[in-house]
């Protein structure tokens, strides 16, 4: 620790921070626009003006910037130094020399840094009277709207852009105060993070579109602490209501998961919700048509088919929350409760679950992702199936080559000299995929190859670290070589980590990952071991419980059951066709209980409207195995509730036994503690529902809300009745406790005098970048054992051999389109490609097809007709199909498929 003199008082800081950092995690204001906790100090803006004193004898002192100067012991500063005041308002008034007076028209009003650091300079008068500099603007999208005329010169947009997030299209050109930041033309911006310009930027020159098309201010929207639902990371949000829509997604600072960053799927996938495949009512079908009922009706009348059948099979999903699962397993039973997902996706999940309860290599955070010095990617395209994961490791690149830094004593902090210095020095990072990924551009080397040949790498990295880890055949002399350069890597490194996933549905890949792991640990280093988990809740559905769906499609064809229970799950989206159809024409009825319109609804007996993740409460576990709390937004109008209490009122309809001790979400959340051991602390999530501080719930709105007696003066010019939560410390109003108490996995509003943008962020953490003060949210399920002992798993296969008249067909998932729920979304939906097979120029040019000719693709006897895309970087004899796109046939895979050129008519 260090010991700095603040306005002549002393402060004990952290060392290593810079004098900005340390004022600001003491509770200082001092202003700033250029530097953010995540990008460091460049010293662009010239805001952060303190002036420095050699010692107590000096009265002169010399003016400094604070973002570049060390807070090192003895140090004495003044922030409220007149001299000091007076540069940082001058430096104000010239940064808003051309600055259009357009606050209240301006998307960014009310959660402006600019407005901020304007009113905390005292800068209230323009002297500046003449024209001012314009631009025109551009169309970078569906995500992000551009006004360049608000732009004040930060670069924190470039910077984040490009050298935190990889991007390539965005950048400044020309230069002084007429620097335009934009593409070279109009386009979509082609990062997957762009939609951080929204927050990243202090002005609103980058404004999220989505909103500017029902533009609501932040102070007017109604918002609750919620998780991400599109992927298995768990990102940490702030969804926004208005009107009974939901307005926009906000990033929600976790320092262990996300940080201070989302992905645009995470960011701009959300309405769904808003669109009109909901489900708003229910219904039964009965002679081909629909028909609604109240919500009595359709209990009795469930009720009623369910007293027929003595046996009920349920299944659940991995995009429903813990406690619906868990209710419908209750309603089933245990033994009639099937996870939602194919087999063999239940198997590989169990695999990686296994490997990580059972062995000595922890399952790492996203922040401890970051921290990795080397890394070994076996089987994944992160960018495309977990971004945010692939986010962390363009970071884990710079930690190996910052050594060289921190031997000539230049603080890591300081952005530009360590960006100087390393040039594109880069850490080890090696990827082995079935195709080229984004990442490839920053990884040491890549491998190209089949499944197979990828968990037979993975089995010889793991041989070369420990010999008593089961070699591989046969190996290519090349193979055994890069095998023998990533072992050195890997055991050369202070950090570790091996990431892999089920993206190859391949056992020996999350096998050879686990070993190589495993081995690191054997040879005392603490190696981190990451699984991507395919949705939101994989792995709480997979400590559950429960089968695969073919067990179901076999219980229901044997006759064990002709009653069938399916929670928020499309079936036609994980089984073939045939399948699903077989088990819709075998079963006598089908409940299924969700928020949107799918083919299995229109398959169903009846149908439940199921509650979003913006209208319900529960818990998701992530793939660390970090059960994480989503509290509900707003209450949804018509009977749209909880999937959960659906099937309590379900159960309590047709008087059947089990569950009777929850009524509530909490008595529920103490019955799953109770009952599957794993869960037996998820209670201390949140408090509990009655919890109140100083005498009261929680505001879920601002107390700046306004309108409450004119939102629907069309109806009522009255203030309607607040509705009642009874599954959360929190209420639908502005009035309740908004204090320092509030538990951060409850609190969904960040402000504080002075601060109404994001940046407000540091006078809630223990230190600036650091953890949130009361411990960053969420309950890790899963800790690994360093003193487990190693059991290696075998079952390296042999090397993959093209047939002559077959190709291996593979899954490739996009990040716009793959995941079921925001491929609804129109933004989300503009970006997905549309359907195609991949192949490379070998095949290609073997079967006489060139890009966008036609083939024939028969796995079986299913066959299709799509597009050809040729990829320069795919391995011969392997194919690729799109997973989850829109008119893209589903298959299981991987499959050997017949591929040839569409006939001519």
């Amino acid at each position: 620790m260090a010991t700095i003199y603040i306005n002549n008082q002393p402060y004990e800081v952290k060392d290593g921070q810079n004098l900005l950092q340390a004022c600001l995690t003491l509770g200082f204001n001092v202003p700033f626009f250029c530097w953010h906790p995540a990008l460091n100090s460049v010293g662009a803006c010239r805001l952060c003006a303190v002036k420095q004193f050699k010692d107590e004898n000096d009265t002169r002192g010399r003016i400094v910037m604070s973002c570049m100067t060390p807070a090192t012991d003895g140090t004495r500063i003044s922030i409220d130094d007149e001299e000091a005041k007076t540069f940082r308002a001058q430096v104000l008034e010239w940064l808003m020399t051309n600055h259009p007076h357009d606050c209240p028209v301006c998307d960014e009003g009310g959660e402006c840094h600019l407005q901020d650091m304007t009113v905390m300079t005292g800068h209230n008068y323009r002297s500046y009277r003449f024209t001012k500099r314009t631009y025109t603007n551009q169309d970078l999208g569906p995500f992000v709207n551009h006004e360049m005329n608000r732009c004040i010169q930060c670069y924190r947009c470039a910077r984040f852009y490009a050298d935190y997030a990889g991007g390539h299209d965005l950048a400044p050109m020309a230069s002084h105060n007429h620097t335009y930041f934009g593409r070279h033309a109009d386009g979509p911006l082609e990062s997957e993070f762009s939609g951080n310009l929204v927050e990243v930027c202090p002005t609103g020159v980058f404004t999220d579109k989505t909103l500017k098309a029902h533009n609501t201010r932040r102070w007017d929207q109604q918002t609750a602490p919620s998780v991400c639902v599109h992927c298995g990371v768990g990102c940490n949000t702030i969804p926004g209501e208005r009107y009974g829509t939901l307005r926009r997604i906000r990033n929600r600072y976790n320092g262990e998961v996300n940080g201070y960053f989302l992905c645009d799927r995470g960011r701009y996938g959300y309405e769904f919700v808003n669109g009109d495949r909901r489900i708003r009512a229910a219904y039964r079908r009965q002679d081909g048509a629909k028909i609604e009922m109240p919500r009595e009706e359709a209990l009795a009348w469930i009720g009623d088919r369910l007293n027929r059948d003595k046996t009920i099979i349920g299944i659940g999903s991995p995009r429903a929350s813990l406690e619906s699962n868990f209710a419908l397993r209750t309603l089933t039973g245990p033994e009639h409760f099937y996870q939602g997902v194919p087999e063999r996706e239940a198997r590989l999940v169990a695999k990686m679950i296994e490997n990580l309860q059972q062995g000595p290599a922890r399952s790492p955070s996203l922040q401890d992702m970051a921290d990795a010095d080397a890394v070994l990617v076996l089987g994944e395209d992160l960018t495309n199936a977990a971004p945010m994961m692939a986010l962390s490791l363009r970071q884990a690149v710079r930690q190996a080559p910052m050594e060289a830094a921190d031997k000539l004593s230049i603080p890591r902090w300081n952005d530009d000299a360590v960006r100087t210095l390393l040039q594109d020095a880069k850490g080890p990072l090696y990827i082995a995929a079935t195709r080229d990924t984004r990442l490839d551009e920053v990884a040491t080397e890549t491998h190209v190859a089949a499944p197979d040949d990828i968990a037979r790498l993975g089995f010889a990295v793991a041989h070369a670290i420990d010999s008593a880890s089961p070699a591989p055949s046969k190996l290519a002399p090349e193979t055994e070589e890069l095998a023998s350069r990533i072992a050195m890597a890997l055991q050369t490194a202070k950090q570790p980590l091996v990431v892999s996933g089920p993206s190859c549905k391949s056992e020996a890949v999350i096998a050879a990952a686990a070993n190589v792991a495993w081995a690191l640990c054997r040879s005392c280093q603490p190696a981190a071991l990451a699984y991507v988990m395919p949705e939101c809740n994989t792995m709480g559905l997979a400590l559950l419980g429960g089968q695969g769906l073919e067990k179901a499609i076999d219980a229901i064809a044997n006759g064990v059951a002709d009653t069938v229970i399916v929670l928020e799950n499309d079936l036609y989206r994980r089984i073939d066709r045939a399948q699903a159809d077989a088990l819709f024409a075998k079963a006598k009825t089908v409940i299924a209980l969700d928020h949107i319109e799918t083919e299995t609804t229109a398959k169903a007996t009846a149908v439940l409207p199921a509650a979003t993740f913006a209208e319900s409460d529960g818990i998701y576990v992530n793939g660390e195995g970090r059960a994480q709390r989503f509290v509900q937004v707003y209450a949804p109008k018509s009977d749209i509730a909880d999937a959960w209490r659906w099937l309590r009122r379900v159960r309590d309809a047709a008087a059947r036994a089990g569950g009777n001790d929850w009524v509530s979400l909490d008595d529920l959340v103490e019955t799953i503690s109770k009952s599957v051991n794993v869960f037996h602390d998820v209670p201390s999530l949140v408090p509990s529902a009655a919890t109140r501080f100083v005498g009261q719930k929680i505001a879920r709105q601002p107390h700046r809300y306004s309108g409450r007696t004119a939102m629907y003066a069309n109806i009522d010019v009255s203030e309607s009745q607040v509705p009642e939560d009874p599954d959360s410390p929190m209420s639908f109003s502005m009035e309740g406790y908004r204090g320092r108490r509030i538990p951060t996995a409850l609190r969904s509003w960040y402000w504080s005098p002075g601060w109404n943008s994001p940046q407000v962020l540091s006078k809630f953490q223990e230190e600036v970048g650091g953890a949130l003060r009361g411990g960053d949210p969420g309950l890790r399920l899963i800790e690994a054992d360093p003193n487990s002992s190693i059991a290696y798993r075998d079952g390296a296969p042999a090397a993959f051999t093209p047939r002559s008249q077959e190709m291996l067909l593979v899954a490739i998932h996009h990040i716009y389109g793959s995941e079921e729920m925001s491929a609804l979304s129109p933004s989300i939906a503009g970006r997905a490609p549309a359907p195609y097979i991949a192949m490379s120029p070998r095949d290609a040019a073997r079967l006489g097809v060139t890009q966008n000719d036609r083939v024939e693709i028969a796995i079986g006897s299913f066959t299709s007709i799509l597009p050809v895309n040729i990829l320069s970087r795919l391995p011969v004899g392997v194919a690729g199909l799109p997973e989850g796109l829109r008119g893209t046939p589903r298959a299981s895979l991987p499959a050997w498929a017949t591929v040839r050129k569409e006939a001519q008519p």
